[in-house]
């Protein structure tokens, strides 16, 4: 009889270890659920649980629920947040060499970005970040931005200007737009939509599937697919819980990102595919006519910055990976 009591209650004791295992992370992002961040947090959310055997279990947080993406990443660094699904953005604040991949017109197309970002030059940048408090788990992705405006369509660089237009608080960017005559306006996510809707600022520039997700249809008149830089974006965790993971736990962290990545690159090219059309039937005016060749040209003079900031080579061996 005490054997068998012995026997339950050590099942007993078990079962409660068991329970008390689960551990709930939390993941933040500036957009709403159904977005391209939201897709890939979530199969990023879904694989973790998946491959530690359900040890662990994400809270996500959308719509800038904890905050503009520059607090989020302050918060992993602090580590009360777990997780944050970031563009690279405000990440410059935090690991400056990150900034070369913000300059405009780097990038020849989606394929080139993602070629560079997966191979030696992302890791690279990736092993940049653990100096700094943080953890860049894998690279996910926001898109290539593209301007809107309440005033006018925007065919070449001197439509641009003059036009109070928000920007991340990102000096590659506001170096830019400054070099065409924009008055970069920079503001935090959260507050954009506001700002449009009360005229604060003319305009701003995101990714399809950001304008898309943030109803931006409703507040701005004119899209013009300028593609004027590429914005990856960042799965970046906490080392205070990073430290605290089995190696076996960091692989399946590791490998839970990557999949959160790829599925996050889906959804951007769905979204590129099918959004143009979904925002003209919302009322926006569409340019497609963009000058580029224009807007490059317009922006050479500040390339000459952007050299002494990154170094030149270090440019030109993103633009030679083919």
């Amino acid at each position: 009889m005490n054997t068998l009591r012995y026997a339950l209650l050590a099942a007993g004791t078990l079962v409660c270890a068991a329970a008390t295992a689960q551990t709930t992370i939390k993941i933040g992002y500036a957009t709403s659920p159904q977005s391209h961040y939201g897709v890939g947090s979530t199969v990023f959310c879904e694989e973790v649980e998946k491959r530690t055997g359900g040890r662990y279990k994400c809270q996500q947080f959308p719509n800038s629920a904890l905050g503009g993406e520059r607090e989020m990443i302050e918060a992993v660094q602090l580590g009360t947040l777990d997780i944050v699904n970031t563009s690279t953005g405000p990440v410059g604040n935090f690991v400056p060499e990150v900034n070369i991949v913000d300059i405009p017109f780097l990038f020849r197309d989606y394929d080139h970005a993602r070629k560079v970002l997966d191979g030696p030059i992302g890791d690279e940048l990736r092993a940049r970040f653990p100096a700094k408090g943080l953890i860049a788990l894998a690279w996910t992705e926001n898109g290539f931005r593209h301007m809107t405006n309440s005033k006018r369509p925007i065919v070449k660089p001197e439509d641009a200007k003059g036009l109070k237009i928000r920007s991340m608080q990102n000096k590659v960017h506001i170096q830019a737009f400054q070099s065409i005559g924009i008055q970069p306006t920079p503001m935090a996510f959260p507050e954009l939509f506001t700002a449009l809707q009360q005229g604060t600022v003319d305009g701003q520039e995101n990714p399809i599937p950001v304008i898309l997700s943030a109803k931006f249809a409703q507040v701005q008149k004119h899209l013009s697919l300028t593609g004027h830089v590429y914005s990856p974006a960042l799965l970046i965790m906490s080392p205070a819980l990073w430290n605290k993971l089995s190696d076996a736990d960091k692989k399946a962290f590791t490998e839970a990102g990557k999949a959160g990545g790829a599925a996050q690159r889906r959804k951007v090219n769905e979204d590129e595919k099918n959004g143009i059309d979904e925002l003209r039937k919302a009322g926006m005016n569409v340019v497609t006519n963009v000058d580029g060749a224009a807007f490059r040209a317009a922006m050479t003079p500040v390339w000459a910055e952007f050299a002494k900031q990154f170094g030149a080579d270090n440019i030109r061996r993103i633009q030679e990976v083919k």
